[in-house]
Order: C-alpha cells, then sequence, then structure tokens
C-alpha cells in the first residue's frame, strides 16, 4: 500500500514536473535584438517640492541622458517632448535606459530638432505585484512627478500638457490607475503604452489591498468609459515567453466599442514578430523601435509635442502595432502613372500566375491583370514581394489608354507585412470601378527583388480539419494534405477555442522541383484576439508549431485559422496532435493559482485525520499515511460543484446575503474584455471539469512538501543536538503559562508596531523548535531502548493494531524510560509535524510583505498598510497554545469531536472562495486551528 502511494504521488510529481518544464522552457528562444547604448547613460534626479520629498522618501523621479545631451539638460530648461517611464514589480527605473538611448539616436537623424525628453520614476524596487499597499503611494507620487515634469516647461512658448507614459508590469496598471484620483486632471496623460502589465487581476491576490486597488481601477475604466475616451492606451503582452504574466491579462479591461483601447500581444507586432519575456519585453529593440517610430510620428510639427488628436493617435499606432501599410490613413489615395514616354515597360499578364525577378540593371517594370475575364472565376487577388520598401506597388486602372493605364487608385493601403515580404491580397467584389490591377516591379535603385502574383477562388483555397480531442493525449492526430497549385492556403481549426487545448502542429513541404524559392510563413491567425504568431521556413522543410491560445473564444465568432503562403507545385501535409505537455503548460499558465489552495486543502484534510486516529485509537498516524489520505475528491470536488450550483440559483442569492458571503471565486476569464456583448463574459466551466486534476497537483506539492519538511527537521534536529541536553519527557519545547502570555504579548505589540508578518514568522519559529526538540527526544529515547529493527518498522508505517491499543492504554503506569514513552514522544511529533505544515502556508503568504518591510526598514520601521494585521492575533494565540498541545490531552478533550468535524466544510469554502483571493487560505486556517488550540485547554 506504501509503495502504491509513493508511486501515485511521483507520478502526480511528474506531471507537475512537465507542466512546470513546459511553463518555463516550452517556447521559442529569445529572437530579441538588444538594445546598446552608444555613450554612458546619465540619470539625472529631478529635485521635487519638500511636501512630496518627505511623503515619499523611498522614491524619486529621474530624466534620463547621455553624453552632449545629459550636458546640455543639466540646467533642465529642456524643449523636447516628455516621456514618462515606469517600472514595475521590483523594477528598477534605470529600465529606460533602451526607450531612451534609442529616442536619442533617432532624434539626431530628424530635422527641426525634434527629441523627446524621457524621464524616469524610482519607485524602490518594491514587490507590488505580492504587496499591494504600495500602489496607491506610488500612484500618487506619479501624479506629483507629471506636475513636477510639465513645470520643467513653463519657459516655452508653447509648453506640453500632458506627458506620455510608457509602463512595464505593474507600471502601466498604476498608469491606469491615476485617473482614479480625485484630484487628477485627465488632461496631463493622454497616452499610455504598458508592457506585460496585467491589467485583468493581479497575478496572486496575496493580500486584500491588491484586489481593492484593482477592482477601483477597473470600475474607473469600465463604468466611466465615456469620460476617458480622450485617454489612448496600448497594451503590448509578451506572448509565450512571459511566464509570469500571461497575455491574456494584459487584455485592457474596457466596454464593446472603445476605438482608442488596444490590446495585442507582441509576436503579432509588425516588425517584431517575436515573443518576449517579462524582462525582455522593455528591451527588446525591435518593440522599442516601433515605440519611438511611432511617438516621432506622434509629434506635432507646430508645437514640436505630442499631438492630441485622437484620429491621429489611433491612425499611429495602428499602423505601427497591427497593420503596417505602405502608408497611413490620411494621405492621398490616387495618383497618375505617367509611363508615356515608357511604353516598353508595361507587360500585360494573361496567364494564372505571374513570377518575376527584377534584374541587376535599375529598370521601370508595369505588369496589368485584366480584370473583366476573371471576375466569375476568382473571388481574389493576392500578391507578394520581398521588396520591403513600404511604397506603392498595386494599383487599380480606372483610365486605360491603349497598352497603359494613365490613371489609376492606389491599392496598396491593404498591404501587410510579414517578415521576408509584404502581402496584398484584393477582394474583385470591391473593385467594381476597376478595369485592369497594375504591379510595379520597378527597381530603379537597382536592388534586386521577387514579385509574385496569382488569381484566387478562395473556396479552394480554404480547407477545414478538426483538432483532436485533448483527451486523446497524442494518439489520434488530425491530418490534411495541399496540393500547393497556389500562393495562400487557410485551414480552419475546427473546435479549437479553448485555452486548455494545445497541440503540436506539423507542416511538412515537398517539392517536385528544386529551385531558389521565397520562404514559406505559417501563420495562426486569432479572430478575437491579436495574438497571431509567425513561423518563417524554407522549402522543403518539416515545421513544428505550437498551437496554442492566449484567450478563449467569446462567442460564434470564427475559429482559429492557419494560414499557409505557400511556394507553388508543392505538397504540404499537416498533422496536428494533442501535446499532454502543453496542456498541463497551459493548465499551470491559467489555473496556476488554484494548486496552493489545494496544497492548503489537503493539509487541513491530513490534519483531520491525524484527529481521526487520536480519537479514535488516541494514538498518531504517521504523518506521511495522513497527507496520503488528504487527496478527497469525492468529498471536495463533488461538494464544490454543487455549493457552485446552489449560490448560482436566484433562490439562495437573499441566503447569501443575509449569511454575508462574498462572490465566488472563479478564474478570472480567459475571454479578451470587450469583446462580449454588454461587458458580461459566458460563464467558464472548464475550471471546475479540471479541479481533480488541479487538486492532484496540489496533494502532490502536499505530499512531498511535507517530506521535505520532515528532512528538513532531521537534519536540523542533527545539528542542533550537540547543543542540548538529552530528553526523554513528551513535554520537550513546552512553555509555561507565563511564558506564553509574555510572548504572546511581545509578538502582537511587535506585530501591530512594526510588521504582522514577522511576528506569524517568529510564532512559527517557537513552533519549530518544539518539533525539533521531539525529534532529538525521539532520537535520544531510541538509542537508549535500543529498540529492535522489527518495532521501529512497525511504528514508522503507522501499524495499529489491538495489542498496540491495548499497550497504549497501559503506558500512563509505565515509567518514562520504556518503550510507550517513546511512543508518546513519537505520537507527538508525528501530530506537530502536521501541526507545522499548516503552520508554514501563513508564514509563506505573508512573506511578500515581511520582505517588502525587511527592504524598507531605512525609511520606515511600520509597515503601513499591514495586510497580516489584525487577524494575527488570534494566529499568535494559536501559534503558542499548541506549541503545547500533545496526544493526551487532544484525546481526553470534548472538543475532539468538533476540530475533527470542521476542517473538511471548511475545506469545501476555501475552495469555493480563495482561488482569487488567496489570502482568504490563512482565514480558513485559522478558522480550524482554533477549535484545535481550545482542545488543549478544555
Amino acid at each position: 500500500m506504501k509503495l502504491a502511494t509513493v508511486a501515485f504521488y511521483g507520478v502526480a510529481l511528474g506531471l507537475l514536473a512537465v507542466g512546470l518544464r513546459e511553463l518555463l522552457t516550452g517556447f521559442e528562444e529569445n529572437r530579441c535584438s538588444m538594445t546598446y547604448m552608444f555613450e554612458y547613460p546619465e540619470y539625472r534626479r529631478i529635485a521635487l517640492p519638500r511636501r512630496v520629498a518627505r511623503l515619499y522618501p523611498a522614491y524619486g523621479l529621474y530624466l534620463y541622458g547621455e553624453g552632449l545631451y545629459a550636458q546640455e539638460t543639466r540646467a533642465l530648461k529642456l524643449t523636447g517632448a516628455p516621456v514618462l517611464f515606469l517600472p514595475g514589480n521590483a523594477g528598477s527605473y534605470k529600465q529606460a535606459r533602451s526607450l531612451g538611448s534609442v529616442a536619442l539616436r533617432k532624434a539626431e537623424n530628424m530635422e527641426g530638432g525634434l527629441h523627446f525628453n524621457v524621464f524616469t520614476v524610482d519607485f524602490n524596487e518594491e514587490l507590488v505585484a505580492l504587496y499591494g499597499g504600495s500602489l496607491l503611494r506610488q500612484t500618487h507620487f506619479l501624479h506629483e512627478s507629471i506636475k513636477a515634469i510639465l513645470r520643467l516647461y513653463k519657459h516655452l512658448k508653447s509648453p506640453p500638457q500632458s506627458v506620455v507614459l510608457v509602463g512595464h508590469s505593474m507600471g502601466g496598471v498604476v498608469a491606469r490607475a491615476l485617473f482614479t484620483l480625485p484630484r487628477f486632471n485627465t488632461h496631463l496623460v493622454s497616452l499610455i503604452i504598458t508592457q506585460a502589465s496585467p491589467h485583468q487581476a493581479p497575478v496572486l491576490a496575496l493580500d486584500p489591498y491588491l484586489l481593492d486597488f484593482y477592482s477601483a481601477v477597473r470600475q474607473k475604466w469600465v463604468n466611466q468609459a465615456n469620460k476617458l475616451r480622450n485617454v489612448t492606451v496600448l497594451s503590448v503582452g509578451g506572448g509565450y515567453r512571459d511566464y509570469q504574466v500571461r497575455s491574456g491579462l494584459t487584455s485592457l479591461p474596457c466596454p464593446r466599442g472603445d476605438i482608442n483601447k488596444l490590446s495585442l500581444v507582441v509576436t503579432a507586432v509588425p516588425r517584431t514578430w517575436v515573443s518576449t519575456d517579462h524582462l525582455s519585453i522593455v528591451w527588446c529593440k525591435e518593440l522599442v523601435l516601433a515605440t519611438v517610430r511611432a511617438f516621432f510620428d506622434l509629434i506635432d510639427p507646430e508645437t514640436r509635442q505630442f499631438t492630441e488628436d485622437l484620429e491621429k493617435k489611433m491612425t499611429v499606432l495602428n499602423h505601427h502595432f497591427i497593420r503596417h501599410p505602405v502608408r497611413m490613413l490620411g494621405e492621398t489615395q490616387e495618383t497618375s502613372i505617367s509611363i508615356l514616354d515608357f511604353p516598353e515597360a508595361w507587360s500585360e499578364v494573361n496567364t494564372l500566375r505571374l513570377a518575376y525577378s527584377t534584374p541587376k540593371e535599375g529598370q521601370v517594370k508595369y505588369f496589368m491583370f485584366a480584370l473583366s475575364s476573371r471576375r466569375k472565376a476568382y473571388s481574389h487577388f493576392y500578391c507578394r514581394s520581398n521588396n520591403l520598401e513600404m511604397t506603392s506597388w498595386v494599383y487599380g486602372c480606372v483610365h486605360k489608354n491603349g497598352s497603359s493605364c494613365v490613371h489609376a487608385v492606389d491599392l496598396s493601403m491593404g498591404t501587410e507585412l510579414l517578415p521576408p515580404y509584404k502581402v496584398l491580397i484584393l477582394s474583385l467584389s470591391d473593385l467594381s470601378s476597376v478595369t485592369h490591377l497594375v504591379v510595379s516591379a520597378s527597381n530603379l535603385n537597382g536592388r534586386q527583388f521577387t514579385v509574385e502574383c496569382e488569381w484566387q477562388r478562395q473556396e479552394s483555397q480554404t480547407l477545414s480539419v478538426p483538432v483532436p480531442h485533448v483527451l486523446s493525449l497524442g494518439l489520434a492526430a488530425s491530418e490534411v494534405t495541399v496540393n500547393s497549385s497556389g500562393l495562400l492556403h487557410n485551414i480552419e481549426l475546427q473546435h479549437f477555442h479553448q485555452v486548455y487545448q494545445a497541440f503540436r502542429i506539423n507542416v511538412a513541404s515537398q517539392c517536385k522541383v528544386n529551385k531558389d524559392r521565397l520562404p514559406n510563413v505559417y501563420r495562426i491567425k486569432v479572430a478575437w484576439f491579436r495574438e497571431d504568431s509567425l513561423t518563417t521556413v524554407s522549402v522543403p522543410s518539416v515545421t513544428e508549431i505550437s498551437g496554442m491560445l492566449h484567450t478563449s473564444r467569446p462567442d460564434n465568432t470564427s475559429g482559429v485559422l492557419l494560414q499557409l503562403h505557400t511556394a507553388p507545385n508543392c505538397q504540404y501535409k499537416v498533422s496536428i496532435r494533442t501535446s499532454l505537455p502543453k496542456v498541463l503548460g497551459q493548465v499551470l499558465r491559467f489555473c496556476g493559482p488554484m494548486v496552493p489552495v489545494y496544497t492548503a486543502v489537503t493539509l487541513l484534510l491530513a490534519c483531520v485525520g491525524q484527529l481521526s486516529s487520536i480519537r479514535k485509537l488516541r494514538r498518531a498516524a504517521a504523518m506521511s499515511l495522513v497527507v496520503a489520505k488528504g487527496l478527497q475528491p469525492h468529498k471536495v470536488n463533488v461538494s464544490v460543484y454543487i455549493l457552485h450550483i446552489l449560490l448560482s440559483c436566484s433562490c439562495f442569492l437573499e441566503v447569501r446575503s443575509f449569511l454575508f458571503l462574498p462572490p465566488m471565486d472563479t478564474l478570472p476569464p480567459t475571454f479578451p474584455d470587450g469583446t462580449f456583448h454588454e461587458g458580461v463574459p459566458p460563464v467558464e466551466e472548464w475550471p471546475h471539469l479540471l479541479s481533480p486534476l488541479l487538486y492532484i497537483l496540489g496533494a502532490a506539492v502536499a505530499y512531498w512538501g511535507s517530506t521535505l519538511l520532515r528532512l528538513i527537521i532531521r537534519l536540523i534536529s542533527l545539528l542542533l543536538a550537540p547543543l542540548h541536553r538529552p530528553s526523554v519527557s513528551r513535554d520537550c519545547g513546552t512553555l509555561r503559562l507565563r511564558t506564553q502570555i509574555l510572548i504572546t504579548v511581545g509578538l502582537t505589540v511587535t506585530g501591530g508596531t512594526f510588521c504582522g508578518a514577522l511576528s506569524i514568522f517568529v510564532s512559527f519559529l517557537f513552533h519549530l523548535y518544539r518539533v525539533l526538540r521531539l525529534q532529538m527526544t525521539q532520537r535520544s529515547l531510541s538509542h537508549m531502548l535500543n529498540l529492535a529493527p522489527r518495532k521501529h518498522k512497525e511504528v514508522e508505517n503507522g501499524a495499529i493494531d489491538a495489542d498496540s491499543l491495548r499497550k497504549a492504554k497501559e503506558c500512563s503506569s509505565t515509567p518514562l524510560l520504556s518503550e510507550c514513552a517513546l511512543q508518546e514522544v513519537r505520537d507527538d511529533l508525528q501530530l506537530h509535524l502536521c501541526i507545522s505544515a499548516l503552520f508554514t502556508l501563513p508564514v509563506m503568504l505573508s512573506a511578500p510583505s515581511l520582505i517588502h518591510w525587511i527592504r524598507n526598514l531605512r525609511y520606515s520601521t511600520q509597515l503601513d498598510p499591514d495586510p497580516c494585521w489584525p487577524h494575527i492575533v488570534p494566529l499568535i494565540i494559536v501559534y503558542m497554545l499548541l506549541i503545547n498541545c500533545n496526544t493526551l490531552k487532544l484525546s481526553n478533550s470534548k472538543l475532539l469531536p468538533l476540530a475533527s468535524c470542521l476542517p473538511l466544510p471548511l475545506a469545501i469554502t476555501m475552495v469555493t472562495f480563495s482561488p482569487l483571493h488567496l489570502y482568504r487560505v490563512v482565514y480558513f486556517l485559522l478558522a480550524a486551528l482554533v477549535p484545535l488550540a481550545l482542545c488543549c485547554l478544555l
């Protein structure tokens, strides 16, 4: 039985390890180019008013500079456009150097002296993603910093009226939180760009201040969206390389139809096309260049500051971050092609496909395609060129003179930039006034490139294939073969619309003739969110693509499309298999916050098993045995699902409000905000379906974590044994009543005066000392009695029979140096090991606030606000009372039946109300431990 248990939890640990490995390493290599400084970077501190400096001593405002520019700005006589960088969780203000350096280099080539003044805020590298007590303080300091920046431009005739904010991680959330301040002028910020910022919800909700902050920000931007339509916000997610903030969380909460709010993943950004981790998104050269180019295009040439025109802002952002056509909207679309002096430059194409490579010598060349004979047979015209100069290249002829076109409409605005070439797809139904299509293949500069065009029927270019079920575990595959006679093929991946689905998509290409061809581009196109990913390959090749989603489909929109930009006369075989490692990685990416909750549930039910053993047999079972039995999905998961159904019914709403129950916790919606009607997301049931798997993973953490705890206890006890006298009493490590009272009062005062997490940690150390003394006493007694190996094995395995029970009842009449005395110490040790495992959870959950307090000791000795206060008072009392607890006191207590029955309903309630509020786990553990502590008194 023990071997089967170890094997089961070994497999569970293996699944957890596979999922973690896929989550942390199962992505493409970092293809970002590093940004470099050409001169030594300098950060000049900006003096703030005394009141601000006194209120926020840990924070600072700096101006970035290099070389000559840094010398010119020493007097702070600034003339550029202000940009303010906000670091994120534990981020440094020096991260602004990538943006600042690229902006300075770009400004050197700009006419008229256009440039930016890049400022950066020092938030003291606070852990605001885990401790929310500093978020509001950072927001107020940001407000003061913006006012201080604008005061630096008062000497100008046309000073800037607003500041552009660039926020990384939690810095982006703080930027949006500015608008929740009652005295904030919304015109001070008109553009916010956020990078890997979790706008939807915090990654881990370890204290109530974090959730209150998010609630206030969301309420402001959703309920008062009309007042904030003048503010343009762009949110960029990092893709799968960013395992700290999944890209689904970076979607902006906004009402449907708000065109001034854009959310996308960096893999879909033109001229970037790479995934970034949580830190590299700040210095990734491809993304920094896109940002800086957008900034320069946003400058109003008259004021030399950022434009306030909403339409122009959206046009520029769409151009650089969503689609990169040949020019921006608003430019002249009609043009005259005057080539009457070059009649030989015109060639009319009568075939279905054109493939042309320009010569080394520069020339003027136009190809003309007649539409009249193609309208009935074909629906689209496809053209691509690896001449990546974003200039007009495809026209619609509306006035033809002989063999040439003298008046044409520019159709190049629909051009889309892909890594190896630019592509244009025209729908013939939109070209009713056009008689011919004209493709320019002129290379006056002598640069060689290739142009490929063809007529297409969309129906014949589109195939559908159902994806395998997620439970097929890679044993079944869906395959489709494309005999390519065209340049573009679309494969609809049916039933692929949930985030827990993950596939390995293999694309194998074979060509009849080996010759130089343009590279192929395989693109996974998601209709409901800008999370496209592109893969560029040569031909022939065998390529594996990861098929995963950052967001689930919100409604019955079109599904996921695998778009193949192919080579002609080649065959493509596409195979789709479910990938178990990727599925596990997706489960942890989206449902990871539930694993520690189920770990707590397992330890809580292990405590139930221990108390039941003491109540029935007056003996404590082995810790490994009771933790292994803490996995009870038939009791927990089924009850949780029934509770969800009941509490969702309208007839129970009054009961819920009468009991003051909070809303039930479900995982953050995986749908992008703004895609569902009336702002109400559909209900997701898949977290409930996956809850047994999450319970198994959480139980594996509890089982192997408790095993590790036992090993650590044994190791530390060996190290401390020479410092203590050998003991043979079960009361070793206990405290006198007076000492308990003094320690309790001292720790309570310490928690209220300095930091509550510090008191919790010290209380845990006191109890840990009790466990260590029991471990040393057990070892001493074992050596003294020199017990037989068989006896040791029976006790360690928890084998308890009627004879053992009889001996246990007779132990009270035996001397101290006896087998019964050793058994009593062992029972107490197993009991306190279970209690100690439970005690580690409050310590771990309160660790971020303790770290924050330690790092800010030079500015303040008190943690304000303190998420651990005031519930640390009963927690400290429980810790102190349980130090003196033993199995004899528990077995004689009248409250033991209540203490052993209460944890199960508390565990069910914990799973219902804690996944999004991890700090509530401490409350439920406290509710279970209070009756246990009372058992030691009554």
